[in-house]
């Protein structure tokens, strides 16, 4: 297993001022971070591929996709700007060292229809996302769908249905992860759906039911880790947490109140946790 900390629990930076807390994760002990992929910048990304490397730091990367880069759009231009997006993070990806780039890359995050999604917007979604896998495969990107809660989306909700659109796209750079917060909120029974899932699953997010830290929550970590365990998964394994350092993302993810003691505590407790639950499951 590899251990790693997404750093949107501290930043939204793709650039050199997250040089400091790259050394503070690798100090915690952790394997990897987690790279936020908002501002398309390669050269930036280059940078912190050697940092990463100088501190021997593995990567993964999660990035959005927003409603006038959508890729399961009616409209044939959003849903190129979209592609063109995605194929933008890959490159970032690529120049970082990350090796997967995961998050809600199907459609674009918190815009509503009003209804469930069509025919097209499936048929739409996977040809997008094929063609961005194409890109992914020739820079040793994995693509990583993860899907989200009814509240932040309407796409994809569930790990079966998001393991079918991945086995219809049937594309050997496009996978899925397994998020226990959303997992918590949308799955009748954690093991039957990490089981749905197991033959396209390559990333799992460790998030606590109130996104603080990992164990203190109301998530069945029995039932998660003794899933994950069955279905033999050792990939990464990464914290997703979220708090109040950032103003704009704390209104995005809702977090209106002080929900752990410091991001320190969160993150070595969060490895600690993990590591313990993993030799134990």
């Amino acid at each position: 297993m590899k251990y790693g900390m997404n750093l949107l629990l501290w930043t939204t930076a793709g650039d050199e001022s997250i040089f400091p807390l790259c050394e503070q994760v690798k100090g915690w002990g952790y394997d990897g971070v987690e790279l936020p992929i908002f501002d398309l910048n390669v050269d930036n990304f280059s940078k912190i591929g050697g940092k990463l490397s100088e501190l021997g730091l593995g990567a993964t990367a999660v990035t959005v996709c927003t409603a006038e880069e959508n890729p399961i759009s009616s409209d044939a231009a959003k849903r190129q700007a979209g592609l063109e997006r995605l194929k933008k993070a890959i490159d970032c990806c690529a120049a970082a060292g990350a090796t997967h780039l995961c998050g809600p890359i199907h459609s674009a995050l918190g815009e509503f229809t009003g209804q469930g999604r069509t025919e097209d917007e499936w048929k739409w979604g996977q040809e997008t996302l094929a063609k961005a896998a194409d890109h992914a495969q020739q820079n040793n990107v994995v693509l990583v769908v993860e899907y989200l809660n009814r509240f932040e989306c309407y796409f994809l909700n569930c790990a079966e249905d998001t393991a079918r659109f991945c086995r219809e796209v049937d594309h050997s750079h496009l996978k899925m992860m397994y998020d226990t917060f959303h997992a918590n909120i949308e799955e009748k029974c954690i093991s039957g759906a990490v089981k749905s899932c197991a033959d396209q699953m390559v990333h799992v997010h460790i998030s606590e039911n109130d996104r603080s830290t990992p164990g203190e929550g109301g998530v069945n970590w029995d039932a998660t880790f003794k899933a994950l365990k069955e279905v033999n998964y050792d990939g990464w394994m990464v914290v997703e947490a979220f708090g109040l350092a950032l103003p704009d993302l704390a209104a995005a993810t809702k977090i209106w109140r002080k929900m752990f003691p410091s991001e320190e505590h969160l993150a070595t407790e969060a490895l600690s946790f993990m590591k313990s639950r993993v030799a134990g499951a």
